[in-house]
């Protein structure tokens, strides 16, 4: 086999193109609306993509076809990149930038998963520098170079990397069903109040005898965290896990972009929290986001760390209720530019705490769904290590 030569992505690429300017529509008209918050997640998922209202010319310089790239531009998602696969009828967002790959030169799969992987990444955000509202432009994206073997080699890596995709895709699916099961579960529960044994309790001041009405900080201890200078570069590349807000997915954490040093955590703002700590993003396009962690682990100032405060109250319950709560808790955002919460506020939201009885029962069946989501998300992080 030959050696395989090194391009750009700008000289395989049939044309760069920044994506166009409009706002979501609320009405199922024109096509999807690809934005920058949604390509941060490990995969797209359409059904949650808005639509957009617009015109025919802008429509057709700004679709998106299966094989194009789509890279994030701007702020603390910059790099974040998608290969489009199966897409519905879409066109992509003003912060996000093109890139349709030249067939004739490469395989668009397999360029778009060198794209997607860390090592583009981290590739641009050491193009932009450390600045605190980092931007790429096109040339920077464009500029990064990957080995272009023959085809039938491009070919084969698709073929090899598509068959963990494919495995990848039903343990997402097999966690889309057990999500949707336990917040179900949680909403029957406690939003409806058809908890085991409701038709024999009686609801006081709008909440059954025996709940708590108040709010987050009477139930639960919240904390943030802190980022080490980056002057310090000691501080990085040690073994604790130090999380950061678009790492959190509505899921558990098991492995971070970066990690930092013991030396870090005595000498910066960052803290470490036990296993089961739940975090919430309260900065920029992420707020309300939620993870947990598997085992101790930091994290930045834009994440809210929730633990329970006393025995009854639990990850299980604190996870689910914040997703429940997402758009409550964005709707609550501040800011001209960019939309931030704080640990304030998530201490100061409304919370309906239920009995003992009614909060070990519920962990008893939400437990399990967890527990599996927790399996199969370690299940999909090893897959994916083994893929790149």
């Amino acid at each position: 086999m030959t050696r395989a030569s090194a391009k750009s992505l700008a000289e395989i690429a049939e044309f760069v193109q920044y994506g166009y300017t409009a706002s979501a529509s609320e009405h199922h008209v024109g096509p999807r609306f690809l934005r920058i918050t949604d390509i941060v997640p490990s995969r797209i998922d359409w059904d949650s993509v808005p639509y957009c209202e617009i015109d025919e010319k802008a429509r057709n310089k700004f679709s998106l076809a299966t094989g194009d790239i789509v890279i994030a531009r701007t702020g603390a998602t910059v790099g974040y990149a998608k290969l489009i696969r199966n897409n519905p009828e879409s066109v992509f967002a003003s912060y996000l930038v093109r890139i349709r790959v030249d067939r004739q030169i490469a395989d668009p799969g397999y360029v778009g998963r060198i794209v997607e992987s860390y090592v583009y990444k981290q590739f641009v955000v050491s193009q932009v520098g450390g600045a605190a509202q980092p931007n790429a432009n096109a040339k920077i994206l464009s500029s990064f170079r990957l080995p272009i073997p023959d085809r039938s080699t491009q070919s084969r890596i698709v073929e090899i990397l598509s068959a963990y995709d494919d495995l990848i895709e039903n343990n997402r699916r097999r966690i889309q069903l057990l999500e949707q099961a336990a917040r179900l579960l949680y909403k029957e529960w406690f939003v409806h109040l058809r908890f085991p044994g409701h038709e024999h309790t009686q609801i006081i001041d709008g909440v059954p005898e025996g709940w708590k009405k108040g709010v987050v900080s009477d139930f639960y201890d919240t904390a943030s965290g802190g980022t080490p200078s980056r002057k310090n570069p000691e501080f990085y590349g040690g073994a604790i896990r130090w999380v950061k807000t678009q790492e959190l997915q509505d899921g558990f954490l098991f492995a971070t972009e970066e990690n930092i040093t013991e030396d870090a955590i005595k000498k910066s703002a960052a803290k470490l929290f036990p296993a089961n700590t739940v975090l919430i993003a309260m900065y920029g396009a992420t707020i309300g986001q939620v993870g947990v962690i598997v085992e101790p682990s930091t994290c930045n100032q834009a994440c809210c760390a929730v633990m329970p405060k006393f025995e009854g109250t639990s990850y299980e319950h604190a996870f689910l209720f914040f997703l429940s709560n997402k758009a409550g808790l964005r709707n609550l955002g501040q800011g001209a530019a960019q939309k931030n919460i704080s640990q304030q506020v998530i201490r100061a939201y409304e919370m309906v705490l239920p009995d003992k009885q009614v909060l070990n029962m519920f962990q008893i069946y939400a437990g399990p769904l967890l527990s599996q989501i927790r399996m199969l998300q370690a299940m999909i992080q090893q897959l994916t290590k083994a893929r790149d």
